[in-house]
């Protein structure tokens, strides 16, 4: 599907491309890539990345792979993988070829770890998980070399390959690149490259007990594809010199580079997997697709065009800058003004009273065409069925109202919609005082034209024809939370659940 690109918002990748286009540069078009980790739903900023991947592909007549990052098979699963390739065709985007997989590669990979060991790049660490991230550092303090950083390269293969048999135990010893234990940059302090890890995996079953870390799978990864822009947000901007220096230090055959933009951040949301798991996994919703939920087969569930997202995701631009937080009624503006123009109507009551019409035929039944769309031909015409008893909005009556109140009045005329005008002349009440039905007469020469009196109706009010309406559950959804920022700053964002999101009617 060919979508439409907008040259109205800032994208400084954009900009940046343009300018390495005219310098020479990718005259065989570039390469993106869009690369999740199949361990759960995406959600709305992914969305971003996958419009962003693929928008910049289209636009310089390249090419974006879909890669799966599936090198963690505790969390992975096929659903996910399922799931996220119908979230891709669904937003409007497609892939050349094949769907590709880190795990594609793990051969190439392990391949690559061996060589690193023989380069004395990289060592086998028998230390605990607590003693490595002792022995790390901070942010101000130096970290320490592991007392098995300088094994010998023969020990270093030895031990590698008994990682690789399963012979040793999980948690046992990492492989771990050999760069700066000093380094001010975190991810350059000796980063694991590979853990023993005795699950099967979904695509490579059992033939691995080990798996890539994903600071190494990732540009290597890239490089194999023929990714010439590797775009992620910001948060790996620390982890771009690990990135290139795998790059430096390896035989690969291209040479990607990376590119950081600043994450989409919705107001009353959250887009962390992990705690959207655990909304999931302790039933706070009913499925990673509850329409409650930013993932985006929860916001195709509750009714958003595919176009929304898009146009929403353009709308709030791609730039360095320090991530900003988007205000949720943006993106509600948004599907609003799509369903507004592309929506087709119909008429539903949800509190439903019962309105009789005392001067209509009991046997009478009456059909009336009605546009499918107020200013739209194109879409397709529907016939309502008309009859003597009517449910309309129990919010649309008022014994007594003043004149900003547009609908029905006792005593006053309101149009029912694309049919007659009526008069409410009475109202039947239980005996708690409850209005149960209202009686009213219609003017039976209005129908597409005023009253003859000139007096002109109140307004118009929607309804259903009781005899021919179809029972139906409505689902009415607000906010998933009630806080602007319901995980900043480490708050319990289960506390900030709005206990109101979720309203049904039958």
């Amino acid at each position: 599907m060919e979508i439409s690109v907008s040259e109205s918002q800032t994208n400084f990748l954009r900009n940046l491309i343009q300018e390495q286009i005219a310098a020479g540069e990718y005259r065989d078009g570039i390469v993106t890539r869009f690369p999740p980790e199949p361990n759960g739903f995406l959600h709305i900023g992914h969305a971003k990345s996958i419009c962003l991947n693929f928008g910049l592909a289209q636009r310089f007549s390249g090419v974006c792979y879909l890669r799966l990052d599936d090198t963690n098979p505790d969390k992975e699963s096929q659903d996910f993988i399922d799931a996220i390739l119908e979230d891709v065709r669904w937003l409007g985007f497609d892939w050349p070829g094949e769907v590709r997989h880190a795990s594609n590669y793990f051969q190439q990979l392990h391949d690559w770890a061996v060589y690193l060991i023989e380069q004395g790049l990289a060592y086998v660490d028998d230390q605990s998980p607590e003693q490595s991230r002792k022995n790390r550092g901070t942010l101000t303090e130096a970290g320490k070399n592991s007392p098995y950083r300088d094994r010998s390269v023969e020990e270093n293969l030895g031990l590698f390959k008994k990682m690789k048999s399963g012979t040793l135990d999980e948690g046992s010893c990492t492989l771990r690149a050999k760069i700066d234990m000093a380094s001010p940059n975190m991810n350059m302090r000796d980063p694991i490259m590979y853990r023993i890890r005795k699950a099967r995996h979904h695509q490579t079953g059992d033939a691995w007990c080990i798996y890539p870390s994903y600071d190494f799978a990732q540009g290597q990864s890239d490089a194999i594809d023929g990714v010439t822009h590797s775009i992620c947000t910001l948060e790996f901007d620390d982890h771009r010199p690990l990135y290139e220096w795998f790059i430096d230090q390896l035989p690969l055959p291209s040479r990607p580079r990376q590119y950081e933009f600043s994450r989409l951040n919705l107001s009353y949301t959250i887009t962390s997997k992990r705690k959207l798991k655990q909304l999931v996994d302790e039933g706070r919703v009913s499925g990673w697709d509850d329409p409650r939920m930013p993932t985006i087969q929860g916001m195709r569930r509750r009714g958003v065009p595919a176009g929304s997202i898009r146009k929403f995701c353009e709308m709030t631009g791609v730039s360095r800058a320090a991530a900003g937080t988007v205000d949720f009624a943006m993106l509600e503006h948004v599907v609003r003004e799509d369903l507004n123009t592309n929506a087709s109507r119909a008429m539903c009551v949800i509190d439903p009273l019962k309105l009789v019409i005392s001067n209509y035929p009991e046997d009478r039944i009456e059909t009336f065409p009605a546009a499918g769309h107020p200013s739209r031909d194109d879409l397709l015409q529907r016939t309502l069925p008309f009859s003597r008893e009517l449910w309309i909005e129990r919010e649309d009556f008022r014994e007594e109202a003043n004149k900003k109140y547009k609908r029905l009045v006792l005593g006053k005329k309101v149009r029912l919609r694309n049919a007659y005008v009526i008069v409410a002349e009475q109202c039947i009440k239980d005996a708690s005082g409850n209005i149960t039905e209202v009686r009213c007469s219609y003017e039976p020469e209005t129908l597409g034209g005023d009253p003859a009196d000139g007096i002109k109706p109140r307004g118009v009010i929607h309804w259903v024809s009781a005899t021919h309406a179809v029972q139906a559950e409505v689902r009415l959804y607000e906010r998933l939370f009630n806080q602007p920022s319901p995980d900043r700053g480490g708050a319990d964002f289960i506390a900030c659940l709005n206990p109101g999101s979720l309203e049904v009617r039958s």
